[in-house]
């Protein structure tokens, strides 16, 4: 790949899609990630390509699994020899009784959302301390600050996220290496269709800027960071969520 390149992980839901294509607008060359919706992501690499004429590639793996995150690593690197930004941006929800939930699929979310997120990561790194620069950015959830009713295990491992986040930035720093997070509140995707319509009422009138919000909305965060404008940022958790998380 000629240009800067970035891994954006879960690049075929809502929020991911358009995290790539302000990323392509900005000149980046764009490894996408998916996991099962293999044609919506191919769609997207040739709409990427066609209209801001910077390289696309899809990478496919399922991140439930003890491991996926090493094996993910390995296929970006031999597609690219260079990572200027990861954004580990893939996640999975499960809402319900904190007692309820099966220990099955608590595991799958843990190493969705936190595990691999952090195996990716290291399986990476590697390549932006060869180079002492590289930016990696982490997206978390309004609920890994505050906790969520009924979102026990996905509050938690949003929390670890952040953790992992403040901790990497204190440790990569000297390498010029900057690490933050994102935590949106409630965002418009297919993640969020499973709340009916007096769910999501109650979320907006607990907003204090009275809207849900869109995946446009975290993608231009995930940019400004990625770029030269917030060049003195590092280890911040910076929410996007209309106000939710006050």
């Amino acid at each position: 790949m000629k240009n800067k390149t970035a891994v954006v992980t879960g690049a075929s839901g809502g929020i991911g899609e358009a995290i790539c294509r302000i990323l392509a607008k900005e000149g980046y060359d764009i490894i996408i990630h998916y996991n099962k919706n293999e044609e919506k992501a191919k769609e997207l690499a040739e709409s990427i390509k066609a209209e801001n004429g910077v390289e696309a590639v899809c990478s496919g793996c399922d991140l439930s699994f003890c491991g996926a995150g090493k094996q993910l690593g390995e296929k970006i690197k031999k597609l690219t020899d260079r990572v200027d930004l990861l954004v580990n941006n893939a996640g999975l929800s499960l809402v319900g009784v904190f007692q309820s939930i099966p220990s099955e699929s608590v595991a799958r979310l843990m190493n969705v959302n936190l595990n691999n997120a952090m195996e990716l990561t290291s399986e990476l790194l590697p390549l932006m301390i060869r180079e002492q620069r590289g930016n990696i950015i982490n997206v978390s959830s309004v609920w890994g600050i505050t906790g969520g009713s009924c979102e026990v295990h996905y509050s938690a491992s949003k929390a670890g996220l952040i953790g992992f986040t403040k901790a990497l930035a204190k440790e990569v720093g000297t390498s010029g290496i900057r690490v933050n997070c994102v935590a949106p509140g409630f965002i418009e995707t297919e993640m969020n269709s499973c709340f009916d319509e007096a769910d999501v009422r109650g979320v907006i009138e607990e907003t204090p800027l009275c809207r849900t919000g869109k995946p446009e909305d975290v993608a231009e965060l995930v940019a400004f960071l990625a770029s030269d404008k917030s060049g003195f940022i590092t280890g911040q958790v910076i929410g996007i969520d209309g106000g939710l998380g006050i």
